[in-house]
């Protein structure tokens, strides 16, 4: 699959509204559904769907850890928990309860965690998860993804339904680029190639894919061809094609809305470590916390923006060729 500048364009509903949507749905098809928030259903749009699925959604309070606990009372009487908050509150805050309540106790739990990294906001460094999926992929047997689009999204929500044990799925609340059409599958353990070059690869994850591929467009200018590969399953993670388009470029870039520490540079590290060893750069955060502000400014404060992507590509291209 090829995927042009052109068709970068946000769509037009937002991730938060395809969220309650499809938990909607899959209530009104399966009365083992419930779903579970922190006080946040205004902000996830959940209020709107309430009244149509009263003994399906239960508001917990502003008590995450508390939520993790119900959920779990929920999952050993036969139910399938969806659980919505911040990501940070979802991970870092109710870690020890998702771990033990949950995980070791082989549960079947369905986590969104909204908000992620720099698309906090305004909500500041207190809400800004940049440890998240390194935390997740922490947890024995977990399955993390990180959504990049609403079509995406609306696919893993459907899909995690069927599935029996702990899923994480990472977003955004607002607006994403648009990538994918409505009948695109995205497997368990695998990533999507958006776009075929044989100089450099990005590997890239929910809002850094469009940054991604705008990032290819500016390197084609200077002759440079990028293999761009959606890397949506994080754990776990396409070994295979992270080997093949390392072999095929003989050098990567990760690009993720998160710590380079835990996260998807990590998982690829480590793969590339085992298999193929080529020439590396990770665009992410670095050893900084989160604080307010629009996405814009923090996309530009912590380097993750396209000019950081094509700078990390010509570098590593140039450590390539002197090997």
């Amino acid at each position: 699959m090829t995927t042009s500048l052109t068709t970068l364009e946000l769509d037009q509903k937002e991730m938060r509204q395809v969220y309650s949507e499809t938990i909607l749905e899959l209530a009104q098809s399966d009365p083992k559904v419930v779903a579970l928030e922190a006080d946040l259903m205004s902000a996830i749009t959940t209020n709107k769907i309430q009244r149509l699925i009263p003994n399906q959604l239960i508001n917990c309070g502003i008590m995450e850890a508390n939520m993790m606990g119900v959920a779990a009372g929920l999952a050993l009487n036969g139910h399938i928990p969806f659980i919505h908050t911040f990501a940070q509150f979802a991970t870092r805050r109710a870690f020890d309860q998702l771990f033990v309540s949950g995980a070791y106790a082989k549960l079947n739990l369905k986590i969104l965690g909204s908000d992620a990294g720099v698309t906090a906001e305004f909500n500041g460094g207190t809400h800004m998860a940049f440890e998240d999926l390194g935390l997740m992929r922490l947890i024995p047997k977990a399955i993390v993804y990180e959504a990049s689009d609403s079509t995406m999204l609306k696919a893993l929500l459907q899909q995690v339904h069927k599935e029996y044990g702990i899923h994480y799925i990472r977003t955004i609340r607002k607006n994403a680029v648009k990538l994918y059409e409505d009948n695109e599958s995205f497997p368990k353990g695998k990533g999507k190639l958006l776009r075929e070059g044989n100089d450099v690869s990005i590997i890239a994850s929910g809002i850094m894919v469009a940054e991604a591929l705008q990032a290819a467009v500016e390197l084609e200018k200077e002759g440079i061809e990028a293999n761009i590969i959606d890397m949506y399953s994080i754990k776990p993670i396409d070994r295979d094609l992270i080997e093949k388009t390392a072999r095929k470029t003989g050098c990567v870039v990760t690009a993720e809305n998160h710590n380079v520490i835990g996260g998807l540079g990590s998982a690829v590290a480590e793969v590339l470590s085992e298999t193929y060893p080529v020439p590396l750069r990770r665009i992410g955060i670095h050893e900084q916390f989160g604080q307010v502000g629009k996405v814009d400014y923090l996309k530009e404060y912590y380097e993750l923006t396209v000019k950081d992507i094509v700078r990390a590509c010509k570098e590593v291209c140039l450590t390539k060729k002197r090997k």
